[in-house]
C-alpha cells in the first residue's frame, strides 16, 4: 500500500512544481528583460570574483620570481571595483523589478477578489483573503527575481569555479567534491520542510488577519461584552501558530546554512591536508594551493546563492499556492464601463417558477416562486423571518444564480444581461445600510460618481440629510469613520437611501430601509419612497407593515413560497397569515378572523 502511494505522491509533487514554476514565469515574464539585465550584471560581478584567485596566484608567482607587482595590483584593484559596481547596479535593477512584480500581483489579485461571486466569498474569511494580498504577495519579491538570478549565477559560477579548480589540480577537486556531495545530500532533505513550514506560517497569518477583521467588524460589541481578553487570546493563538511555524522554518534554514558552511570547512581541512602533502612532495607549487584554497572559499558564495534560491523558492511556492487558490474561486466577468442610460422608464420584474438554494444538500430558500411587478409603483414583500424576502433582491442583482426557473427584468432573462448593464439600472439599499470609511460626499456619490452638486443637494433635502450636513464640521467632506461609526443608525440608513436615489435607478430595491429611523424621519422617507415610486419601480422588504400599507401590491412570502398577492385591504380580508401579522402589529382589530 505504501509502495503504491509513493509514485502517486511524487507525481503530485512534480505537478505542483510545474504549476508553481509556470505561475512564477507568468509573474516574471513582463519583466524578463530587466531580469536578464540583472542576471548579466550579477554574472559580471561574479566573473570579477572568479578571476581574483587567479590574480592572487599570479601575484604569488611574481613574488617568487622577484618581478614588479604594480601591474598585477592595479589589475586586481580595477577588477574589484568593476565587479562591485556591476553587482550593486544589478542588485538595484533586481530589487526594482521585484517591487514591480509584487505590484502587478497585488493589482491582479485585488481585481480578482473584488469580482468574486458571493458564493465564493461566503466560503472564505475576509481576513484570510486580505492576507493573500498583503503578506503572501510580499514573498513573491524574493522568489520572482533574486531566487531566479541567484540560482542562475550560483549554478554558472559554481560550474566555472569547478572547471578552474580542475585546471589547477584535479586531485584536490576530487577531495572537495566528495565532501560537498555528502553534506549536500543531507541538505537536500531539508528543503521540503522549509516549504511546509512557510505554507503553514502563511496560513496562520491569514487566520490572524481573519481574527482581527472579526474584532474590528464588531468592536463595540466586543467591548460591551467584556470580550477583549478572549478575543486577544484568539488572535494571539494564531500569532503563536505563525511564530511556531516561522521558527520551525528558521530552524531548517539555519540547518541548511550550517550544512553549507560545514561543507566548505570540511573541504578546506581536507584540501589543506592533501594539498600540503602535494606541495611537500613537489607535485604542485604553493601558489596553486593558495589559489585553490581561495577558490574553495569562493565556492561559499555560489553555494550560498543556490541554497538561498532554494529556500526562497520553497517560501514563494507556498505563497503562490495560496494566491492561485483565489484564481480558482468563481468570479464574475470583468466589469465594463457603465453604459449610457438609454431608457428612463421604470423596469418591470418577473419571477417565473424560481427555486434557489446555496448549494447541493442545503435546504431550498425559494421553492417555485412566481410573481410579477409591472413598471412603476411600490411593491412590498412581507412575511416571517426566513421566508426568502431578501433573497429576492440578491437574485435580481445576480449576487447568486437561481437553481431553477427564471428572473426577468424588462421581460429579459437577467442571465442575458451584461452584469454592468443590469446593475446600472438598479439602486440597492441593504438591510444593514453599510457606510464606507471616507467622507460623507464619497459615500453619497459611490454609486453615481458623475453626480453634480445640485443633484447632491436635492437628494440631501429629500432624505432630510441637509440638517446633518449643516451640523458637521466640514460639511460633505467630513469623515464618517470606519463603517460610518460617527453617524447614528438612522443617519446611516438615510445616507444609503440617498446614495441609491442619487443613482437615479429604474428599479429601486429597499431591504428594511427605514427600520432604524425615528417616527418623524420614517414618515418623511415614506413620502420620498411614495414619490419615487411614481416614476420608478420600487421593491421593499418590510417587517413593519405600517410602512407598506399604502403599497400598490404586497407579496406575502412564507417558507420560500409566494403565499398571496394583493393590497393591504385585500390581504387582511383574504389571507390568514397576513391578517395575523397585521393584527399583531395593531393594524387591524385584535382577533380579526381573516377570511
Amino acid at each position: 500500500m505504501n509502495t503504491a502511494s509513493a509514485p502517486e505522491a511524487t507525481g503530485a509533487e512534480s505537478l505542483r512544481v510545474r504549476e508553481t514554476l509556470r505561475a512564477l514565469y507568468g509573474y516574471v515574464r513582463p519583466h524578463r528583460w530587466a531580469v536578464v539585465l540583472g542576471l548579466l550584471l550579477a554574472l559580471v560581478g561574479a566573473a570579477g570574483g572568479l578571476l581574483q584567485p587567479l590574480a592572487t596566484k599570479a601575484l604569488v608567482d611574481r613574488l617568487s620570481s622577484g618581478d614588479t607587482l604594480a601591474t598585477v595590483l592595479l589589475a586586481l584593484t580595477v577588477l574589484v571595483l568593476l565587479s562591485t559596481v556591476a553587482e550593486a547596479f544589478g542588485a538595484y535593477v533586481l530589487e526594482r523589478t521585484a517591487e514591480s512584480v509584487v505590484l502587478a500581483a497585488r493589482r491582479s489579485l485585488v481585481g480578482r477578489l473584488l469580482r468574486l461571486r458571493l458564493t465564493a466569498v461566503d466560503r472564505m474569511q475576509p481576513g484570510d483573503l486580505m492576507s493573500r494580498v498583503t503578506s503572501d504577495t510580499t514573498l513573491l519579491r524574493a522568489v520572482s527575481t533574486q531566487a531566479v538570478v541567484n540560482a542562475a549565477t550560483g549554478a554558472l559560477t559554481l560550474v566555472a569555479a569547478v572547471v578552474v579548480m580542475a585546471f589547477l589540480d584535479a586531485v584536490l577537486l576530487g577531495v572537495t567534491l566528495v565532501v560537498v556531495v555528502v553534506v549536500g545530500a543531507g541538505a537536500a532533505l531539508v528543503m521540503p520542510r522549509i516549504g511546509e513550514a512557510a505554507e503553514r506560517s502563511q496560513a496562520a497569518v491569514g487566520e490572524m488577519s481573519t481574527g482581527l477583521e472579526r474584532v474590528f467588524g464588531a468592536f463595540r460589541t466586543v467591548k460591551a461584552s467584556g470580550a477583549e481578553a478572549r478575543e486577544t487570546a484568539r488572535v494571539e493563538a494564531s500569532a503563536r501558530r505563525a511564530w511556531r511555524h516561522g521558527v520551525r522554518g528558521a530552524k531548517w534554514e539555519a540547518l541548511l546554512g550550517t550544512a553549507d558552511n560545514l561543507a566548505v570547512e570540511l573541504a578546506f581541512l581536507a584540501v589543506l591536508a592533501v594539498g600540503g602533502a602535494r606541495v611537500a612532495s613537489g607535485d604542485i607549487p604553493v601558489s596553486t594551493l593558495i589559489a585553490f584554497l581561495l577558490y574553495l572559499f569562493y565556492l561559499m558564495e555560489p553555494v550560498y546563492k543556490l541554497v538561498e534560491a532554494a529556500s526562497a523558492y520553497q517560501e514563494g511556492a507556498a505563497a503562490i499556492s495560496r494566491i492561485k487558490e483565489v484564481d480558482r474561486l468563481a468570479a464574475e466577468p470583468p466589469a465594463t464601463c457603465r453604459p449610457a442610460r438609454t431608457e428612463v422608464r421604470p423596469a418591470s420584474v418577473r419571477f417565473e417558477d424560481v427555486s434557489f438554494r446555496y448549494g447541493p444538500g442545503l435546504p431550498y430558500i425559494h421553492q417555485r416562486v412566481d410573481f410579477e411587478v409591472p413598471g412603476a409603483g411600490l411593491t412590498a414583500f412581507v412575511g416571517p423571518s426566513g421566508a426568502g424576502k431578501s433573497t429576492v433582491f440578491s437574485l435580481i442583482e445576480r449576487f447568486y444564480e437561481t437553481t431553477g426557473g427564471r428572473v426577468l427584468v424588462d421581460g429579459r432573462d437577467i442571465r442575458q444581461w451584461p452584469l454592468s448593464e443590469l446593475r446600472s439600472v438598479i439602486g440597492y439599499v441593504e438591510q444593514d445600510a453599510p457606510v464606507l470609511a471616507g467622507t460623507l460626499r464619497e459615500n453619497l456619490v459611490f454609486s453615481a460618481p458623475g453626480a453634480t452638486d445640485d443633484d447632491i443637494r436635492a437628494v440631501l433635502a429629500r432624505t432630510r440629510l441637509d440638517t446633518l450636513v449643516d451640523r458637521l464640521p466640514h460639511g460633505l467632506d467630513t469623515l464618517v469613520g470606519h463603517r460610518g461609526s460617527k453617524l447614528s443608525g438612522g443617519e446611516r440608513q438615510r445616507v444609503a437611501i440617498a446614495r441609491a436615489l442619487l443613482r437615479k435607478p429604474r428599479l429601486l430595491l429597499l431591504d428594511e430601509a427605514t427600520s432604524q429611523l425615528d417616527a418623524v424621519n420614517e414618515l418623511a422617507l415614506r413620502d420620498v419612497i411614495a414619490e419615487t415610486a411614481q416614476e420608478t419601480t420600487v421593491l421593499v422588504v418590510a417587517h413593519r407593515l405600517s410602512t407598506v400599507t399604502d403599497a400598490d401590491r404586497i407579496v406575502v412570502m412564507d417558507a420560500g413560497r409566494v403565499r398571496a398577492t394583493g393590497t393591504h385591504e385585500e390581504l387582511v380580508a383574504e389571507d390568514d397569515l397576513y391578517a395575523q401579522l397585521a393584527a399583531t402589529q395593531l393594524l387591524t382589530p385584535t382577533g380579526h378572523p381573516g377570511r
